[in-house]
């Protein structure tokens, strides 16, 4: 029940906002989750930011938010390479923000096709070129070099409708080399237990919300906690008839959901 839930792991583009703007029902549904006890936590798929970089777009909405609370694919990345590649040279196809942010973790990167390298690692990039594309490319006919990629969304909402995704840059590469990635982000339930294991709250207290079927709720599914779907973003209503990846909750908005969750 939506009464019982105390840790909300929000997604952000499509879900609480589209672009710069912050959809209406949020703060107070933030403000709730705080008067109860609870914690918001944002788990985005979007690689393009870094946590830092998150920190500052919620203070231009006037909420204070700290770096810890933004549990991003971009930050999942790091501790997966960080893990497993450290000291390893890895490529790049991301923005500014995200090749910084996997060079504050100490590990090696270039955007160059080197012959050293031992991974490629693709990002949601609004900066895109097709000499990255290319890049990528020389190195992925490769036999013996890893693949990976922050998150499959296809496309991110923005105030016009959509612009393509870090899937949709997979599916490129794709076509092109014929290899697919290891994806980090949602639906990897990772996201979610690095949340619980941050805050200790229980999986009962939980709840996963956003507006992608095939990654936030399939998230939610993987990793046993209650899921809301908002139809301000990609799902629609009619998608839900069809998808493997059921929510326990659907509201049209934040709004609907914080009226739902103060009943």
């Amino acid at each position: 029940m939506l009464k019982e839930k105390k840790l909300f792991l929000f997604d952000i583009d499509g879900t609480i906002a589209v672009g710069d703007e912050l959809l209406p029902g949020t703060r107070e549904l933030l403000e709730h989750i705080t008067g109860i006890g609870g914690k918001a936590l944002y788990i985005t798929n979007n690689s393009t930011k870094s946590r830092k970089d998150y920190v500052k777009k919620f203070k231009k909405w006037d909420l204070a938010v700290p770096e810890e609370h933004f549990v991003t694919a971009a930050y999942a990345a790091c501790l997966y390479l960080k893990e497993r590649y450290d000291g390893k040279k890895l490529f790049v196809l991301g923005t500014r923000s995200f090749v910084q942010e996997l060079k504050s973790w100490g590990l090696r990167v270039t955007e160059e096709a080197e012959p050293d390298t031992e991974c490629v690692v693709v990002g949601y990039d609004n900066e895109l070129t097709y000499e990255k594309l290319e890049k990528a490319c020389e190195l992925l006919f490769r036999e013996k070099i890893d693949y990976v990629a922050t998150n499959p969304d296809l496309c991110c909402p923005a105030p016009f409708g959509f612009i393509p995704d870090c899937g949709a840059i997979c599916n490129m590469l794709y076509d092109a080399a014929g290899r697919r990635p290891e994806y980090i982000g949602k639906p990897n339930r990772k996201i979610v237990d690095i949340c619980l294991k941050q805050t200790g709250f229980t999986s009962a207290e939980t709840l996963v919300v956003g507006d992608r079927l095939y990654t936030d709720i399939a998230c939610g599914i993987e990793a046993g906690v209650e899921t809301c779907v908002l139809l301000t973003g990609e799902a629609k209503q009619e998608d839900l008839a069809d998808t493997p990846y059921k929510p326990t909750y659907c509201f049209e908005n934040v709004e609907q959901l914080y009226r739902a969750v103060i009943l």
